[in-house]
């Protein structure tokens, strides 16, 4: 061996370490009894585009009547410190044939520490393999050796291979060694049947052992057994365990020189490769995040493989020395460095490339020292980025206090109003904050504009002693509104919601679409606001009981966007009786919110005010006059975890004589929290027999005792608790109305009716309402459009007519006085022009007539009214 020119070069955390074997100089009487193991950190220079010295190492060895060589480096992570370390293992030959081996480890300090060492009667040459422990392993006669740093004692796997292709981490399992051997056909049958016909013909299959846990892999989810005879090489490029199962990508090089891509152990793409002999396959990222395949050849040639939409050779170099993958310019981003052969010039990194095929390309040779001022620029460029983004990160914070800062204010404005509407209601004199120093608005701007939080909230007025006249008025109408009205106040509770309802006695004349419930907590929180988020039903049972009907809100068509104030249009009312904006006047209602429950259980126990929002309207005349809003305390309702935990409020539906003893509160709470869908069923060959025996047989239903019609499911599982109403409008077609929990307990009990319905029916989902009432309503709807758009036609002209001035003496015309008469002297001609002239004028007049706003608003209104129902109609038809 020839000392100074045998080299090892490795990358580690974008350096280059250059390991070289060296005597020390000729010192009397210790001549040839040392060697040692010199290293060198080498660093690219991005101002000379050159690599330099950054530091070097010494590690000395006895080598009396020894030959030392370096067999291998890499980098394997350090068991006791979890840290990745440069790896050095040397080889001693002794007399009688004897090898010792020795693993160094490389610090950042440049101080070797010998790992272990241990000796065998043969030399290492086969699959040398440097992994985590560090450890080494290496393949003889055919068997598996290795050993550890823990353990340093060689032990041997239960495995027989030809060759070791690949060796790394694999997710769960640790080392893994992948490589091929001669196939054991098993005796069972249990095996994959393509696997084990792959086995048989190839002779050879792919195995995996995991060092640590001593476990075989399954070869076939790396690669087909067919590739087992031309694989040489593999490099896992990632594996993660999916669904409990492991799915790998790789890339192997075979003897047929040819580059194959696996996903999950199928080919998937392969590429020719342009020099003969391939040997090992690494991979780089680069800034384009482009994935490199780097191959090498015996030869001494290098070749790079993009993976895009398909495997190609992207460039090829040959007398290559040796080829490195790491970030040697610091871009955050793998780079190739490749290091070239170069006998006329001895120096280390005197010849090199490095490229990764896009931004990046220096090479050994050129003057770079052009590019220097151009580094600068670059780098006053960066400076000035790095300040503007600077300057935007700060103005982004400052809008972001300010944006806090005015959502606190928000947050203050909003309890304070909470707490001014609970004193409303309850009659209690409420006092507003008052002004110190600065009016409203300048407090509010010197708000924004400070960094410290608003501590006090102003007025809206200026500080008078008598407040407006507007406010005491709604204050005092607030207070004297009636309370006779309101029935009854219950609440339930059905599962996670709680259901609040109040029933109204039918003495007043209420628009659904105008009345809501607010739940207010009678505490007083600092951090949350009082308001309850609850939604709103309304619920009418006709004094028959014979029909349930549930409406949350004014069904609206989706195209329609426009919203209309029929405070004082009541005519449509009139003629629908039956649309769900309008509560029956001939029963009893009850408006309902409903609202989660565990949010309320936070606090253990809860009170909450109960409120009416509604519009009074009047009766004179049989007709509907303009309405008020009006706010009512309906009382309050107390819940604590104690009443939940004893079923005080749960909703009790029991059979009694086959009828179902729920209490009215307790259907409405039911049917509050349910969702209604009715359906139409057509059946052409049969009677509908079979719809009544499932609901009393298979669902186990039973009627309400005060509403027959209405049934309870009382069978176990999902669709306990769910209400339905069968209709039959003759033994061939009925109506059948489901008011479930969710769209899971439709789906149940539609698939279970589908299995005792005749296969000639037809199901249809409805709407609102069954088909002839609504082409009845429709027909109505299109009569009342035509007879609006006539009346107010005929409005117009009427006004138009009074509104105009017909000369000096009105209802007198040129007609009234005979023509002769006139004609007969002077004067007469003259009153005949005159007259003539008038009515020509007032004739252009009423050709040109306009109508004022108001009247116009009116007829618009009128029309718009008239027009929105019918289309609602429409939709609801469709």
């Amino acid at each position: 061996m020839l000392l100074g020119k045998q080299e090892h070069f490795l990358s580690y955390n974008g350096e280059v370490l250059i390991f070289q074997l060296s005597k020390p100089k000729h010192v009397e009487g210790a001549a040839d009894k040392t060697m040692n193991l010199c290293v060198r950190r080498m660093s690219f220079n991005r101002d000379t585009k050159l690599f330099v010295q950054k530091s070097s190492g010494l590690f000395s060895m006895r080598a009396s009547h020894l030959k030392i060589e370096i067999i291998c480096c890499s980098c394997a992570t350090d068991s006791r410190t979890g840290i990745i370390l440069p790896c050095i293992l040397m080889k001693k030959k002794k007399r009688n044939s004897v090898f010792r081996y020795l693993l160094l480890l490389l610090h950042s300090s440049n101080q070797f520490e010998q790992s272990f060492y241990f000796k065998l009667d043969y030399e290492l040459k086969e699959d040398i393999r440097l992994f985590t422990g560090p450890s080494v392993l290496w393949r003889h006669a055919n068997k598996l050796f290795y050993i550890s740093s823990d353990t340093c004692t060689i032990l041997s796997a239960p495995v027989q291979l030809s060759s070791v292709v690949w060796t790394g981490e694999i997710a769960d399992e640790g080392t893994v060694v992948l490589g091929t051997g001669t196939a054991c056909l098993p005796e069972s049958e249990d095996e994959d049947e393509f696997s084990t016909s792959d086995r048989a013909i190839w002779g050879s299959e792919f195995f995996g052992y995991a060092v640590k846990t001593q476990k075989m892999l399954t070869g076939t989810c790396f690669m087909p057994h067919a590739y087992s005879r031309v694989v040489s090489s593999v490099y896992v490029c990632k594996n993660e365990i999916s669904k409990k199962q492991l799915r790998i990508s790789l890339v192997a090089i075979t003897h047929k020189n040819q580059l194959i891509w696996f996903q999950d152990g199928l080919p998937k793409g392969v590429c020719e490769l342009p020099y003969e002999k391939p040997c090992s396959v690494i991979t780089a990222v680069t800034s384009s995040s482009d994935l490199l395949f780097i191959v090498s050849f015996a030869s001494g040639n290098i070749c790079v493989v993009q993976r895009r939409d398909s495997l190609q050779v992207a460039s090829k170099w040959q007398k290559v020395k040796s080829v490195l993958v790491d970030d040697f310019t610091g871009s955050g981003s793998e780079q190739l460095l490749l290091l070239l052969k170069d006998d006329s010039n001895t120096e280390v990194l005197s010849t090199f490339i490095l490229t990764d095929l896009g931004e990046v390309n220096y090479a050994s040779g050129i003057n770079y020292k052009h590019d220097v001022p151009a580094a600068e620029g670059l780098q006053e460029n960066g400076l000035l980025t790095v300040q503007a983004l600077e300057t935007r990160l700060q103005a982004g914070c400052t809008s972001v206090r300010e944006l806090q800062q005015h959502l606190r204010l928000k947050k203050k404005v909003i309890l304070e109003s909470c707490r001014a509407l609970i004193d409303l209601v309850e009659e209690r004199t409420h006092i507003l904050p008052t002004a110190k120093e600065v009016k409203c608005r300048g407090e509010y701007r010197s708000l924004l504009n400070s960094a410290e939080p608003f501590e006090g909230l102003v007025s809206l007025w200026d500080d008078v002693e008598n407040p407006p006249h507007s406010l005491s008025k709604e204050t005092s109408l607030a207070s004297k509104v009636p309370e006779h009205f309101i029935e009854k106040l219950w609440q339930r509770v059905v599962g996670d919601s709680l259901v609040v309802g109040v029933e109204l006695t039918a003495s007043f004349y209420l628009s659904l679409s105008d009345v809501s419930l607010s739940l207010v907590m009678d505490q007083d929180f600092s951090l949350i606001s009082p308001i309850i988020k609850c939604r709103n039903k309304i619920i009418k049972l006709n004094k028959a009981f014979s029909a349930l009907s549930v409406s949350s809100c004014q069904i609206e068509p989706p195209p329609k966007k426009m919203k209309l104030d029929l405070h004082s249009k009541n005519d449509l009312k009139k003629e629908f009786p039956k649309r769900c904006s309008q509560v029956q006047l001939d029963g009893a209602k009850t408006v309902i919110a409903v609202t989660s429950l565990s949010p309320l259980l936070a606090f253990h126990r809860v009170c909450c005010i109960v409120l009416l929002h509604a519009k009074k309207q009047k009766r004179h005349n049989d007709s509907l006059q303009e309405s008020k809003n009006i706010t009512v305390l309906c009382g309050k309702i107390l819940l604590s975890l104690e009443d939940i935990s004893n079923e005080k409020y749960s909703v009790k539906m029991l059979r009694d004589n086959s009828y179902c003893t729920g209490s009215m509160e307790d259907i409405l709470a039911v049917l509050a929290v349910s969702v209604r869908f009715s359906f139409q069923i057509v059946s052409s060959g049969c009677t509908l027999t079979p719809v009544n025996s499932w609901l009393l047989g298979e669902m186990e239903c039973t009627p309400f005792k005060e509403c027959h019609d209405s049934i309870f499911c009382h069978k176990a599982g999902n669709v306990y608790g769910t209400v339905f109403n069968w209709t039959l409008k003759n033994p061939f077609e009925g109506v059948l109305t489901l008011f479930c929990r969710n769209l899971t307990v439709l789906f149940q009990c539609l698939h279970s009716l589908s299995r005792v319905l005749p296969p000639s029916c037809d199901v249809k989902l409805l709407r609102s309402g069954s088909k002839s009432i609504l082409t009845e309503q429709l027909a109505l709807a299109l009569e009342k459009e035509i007879l609006i758009l006539r009346s107010s036609f005929f409005s117009k002209e009427s006004k138009a007519e009074n509104s105009l001035t017909w000369g000096n003496e009105p209802g007198k015309k040129i007609s009234d006085v005979p023509v002769a008469s006139l004609l007969d002297s002077e004067e007469g001609v003259q009153q005949f022009r005159k007259k003539l002239q008038n009515e020509r004028e007032e004739s252009v007049l009423s050709m040109n007539q306009t109508m004022n706003g108001a009247l116009y608003q009116e007829i618009a209104l009128k029309i718009a009214e008239a027009q929105l129902s019918s289309d609602m109609i429409v939709w609801r038809l469709s």
